[in-house]
């Protein structure tokens, strides 16, 4: 068997503010959105850069999702960035905000967190290219 990513599908309390947050906020490009009458549901499929898509989902009437204390299931989404500074730069200036960066104890590689309208725990990880050898 041979997986390879896809897509992540995640369900929003408000459509538009989430759709906005995605598209606008983090500029994921936009491949189709799809109105479901019969099920009162929007569905928006987003690319990601690496070729993976993000599925952004409304119903009428959605739980909470609890996050603290983390529950089973799905803990946080991560995006691989190149540039970890640049992209903390553009987040907050666009309001977000961002959590102190950190370093991976084992990678050594740089990373922080923010939230997503729901309060999704997203990840911004960046990695560097290892030196080459001399």
């Amino acid at each position: 068997m041979n997986f390879e990513f896809h897509h992540v599908a995640l369900i929003a309390s408000n459509y538009e503010v989430s759709k906005r947050f995605y598209t606008e906020t983090l500029g994921l490009k936009v491949i189709l959105e799809t109105y479901r009458e019969d099920r009162q549901s929007w569905k928006l499929d987003l690319r990601l850069q690496c070729g993976g898509q993000l599925e952004i989902f409304s119903f009428p009437v959605t739980p909470n999702r609890p996050s603290r204390p983390e529950a089973c299931g799905l803990r946080h989404l991560a995006f691989r960035v190149s540039d970890l500074d640049e992209t903390v730069r553009i987040l907050t200036a666009k309001a977000v905000t961002v959590e102190p960066v950190r370093i991976d104890e084992n990678t050594g590689s740089r990373f922080t967190f923010f939230a997503d309208p729901d309060g999704l725990p997203l990840e911004i990880y960046e990695v560097v290219a290892p030196k080459a050898a001399t």
